[in-house]
């Protein structure tokens, strides 16, 4: 969802004027949103909404929103808070969208891992005009199918239940008091008395520099080159609709240092992510637009979901005693996974010069 911008402050309104006027609106939200989340948490397993579902109005969705964008707001402009009220409110604020985020992650993980395991393995029939995929036939998919499946119910039940007792705790409470006072008042320190047009520019402009030394420690010079992603779907159209129909089982994915290696390698990106999502919400607060922000802020939660359903996969494949046919299976998807990685971060880079950032220091400072 793309929320719009903000008015750009006015030249007579305090930097404290224009981020309490933003932070009451985010924790009205907040309060508003809290009781649908908490009944929408009494519901069966599954049922919360995707954080970035087309709608975005449903409780969780939306409290989710509101809490990133408080946390956001408090990181950026931080210094014109009292310092330990903002410290805790970030802490809490992290604490409920860790604790949000979890189902609808699962659910979504489910949704893609599920969905990539039955495009690998449909037939090309039905007038579809397109080969079989790479694993069409395989005597391995449905087994396959059906351990992703379980493992990803039952993480998902789980975090349910870690949901369904925390939004009734005392620390949910008190976070709620907290924004329920912030709504009345911000407790904001004498800097923040100073012109808005000159502290809030100056601190997001800070935001948008740590974006771009994240960014120039990327190797985007190694996904300059575009992956064929499809190719694992459709292998059989290329060479006739015999030629994905039996693939034979290969044996157990590796474990171990390559996991970590990946994780390595993705850790950068997700940093990336972060930062790109403060960036973004510190320009909402200046009354800048950011559509550029947006496209990217997505292309790098595709990223993300994709490299956290690899590791699902990854980890389903050292189930003990699977079949060897089963594993290869996973190993298959997992790599259609870490194609949909690269696709990602070729997309970034891609669509990353084409942002108006390099004169945001000439904003900031005029």
């Amino acid at each position: 969802m793309t929320d719009a911008p903000m008015t750009a402050p006015a030249a007579t309104a305090t930097a404290g004027e224009v981020l309490s006027r933003y932070l009451t609106e985010q924790a009205g939200r907040f309060l508003r949103a809290l009781p649908q989340a908490v009944g929408e948490a009494g519901a069966r397993p599954g049922t919360l909404p995707s954080v970035n579902s087309p709608g975005g109005t449903a409780g969780t969705g939306e409290l989710l929103r509101s809490v990133r964008r408080l946390g956001g707001a408090l990181h950026t402009f931080g210094a014109l808070f009292e310092p330990e009220w903002a410290e805790e409110s970030r802490t809490e604020l992290r604490w409920l969208l860790g604790l949000l985020a979890q189902e609808p992650a699962y659910l979504r993980r489910s949704l893609r891992l599920l969905g990539a395991l039955d495009t690998l393995s449909a037939t090309g029939q039905g007038g579809e005009g397109l080969g079989p995929g790479m694993l069409a036939g395989h005597q391995g998919a449905p087994k396959a199918r059906a351990l992703l499946d379980r493992q990803l119910t039952l993480a998902r039940t789980r975090a349910h239940s870690s949901v369904l007792q925390e939004l009734r705790s005392s620390r949910l409470h008190a976070l709620a008091d907290r924004m329920t006072l912030l709504v009345g008042e911000s407790p904001l320190v004498a800097m923040a008395a100073g012109r808005a047009g000159e502290l809030l520019p100056a601190r997001a402009a800070e935001a948008f520099e740590a974006l771009g030394q994240a960014v120039r420690a990327l190797p985007l010079h190694r996904a300059a080159t575009a992956y064929q992603g499809d190719a694992l779907h459709r292998l059989g159209s290329a060479g006739g609709t015999d030629a994905a129909v039996a693939v034979p089982p290969q044996g157990r994915p590796a474990a171990g240092d390559a996991d970590g290696a990946l994780a390595a390698d993705d850790a950068p990106w997700q940093r990336t992510r972060i930062l790109l999502k403060r960036a973004r919400y510190a320009s909402q607060v200046c009354g800048r637009p950011g559509l550029e922000l947006d496209v990217l802020d997505q292309v790098l939660d595709r990223h993300q979901e994709a490299a956290d359903a690899a590791v699902t996969v990854a980890t389903a494949a050292r189930t003990p005693r699977i079949t060897p046919a089963t594993a290869y299976v996973l190993g298959v998807v997992h790599a259609d996974q870490r194609l949909e990685v690269e696709a990602a971060r070729y997309a970034f880079g891609l669509q990353w010069p084409t942002l108006p950032h390099h004169g945001w220091h000439e904003w900031a400072s005029a």
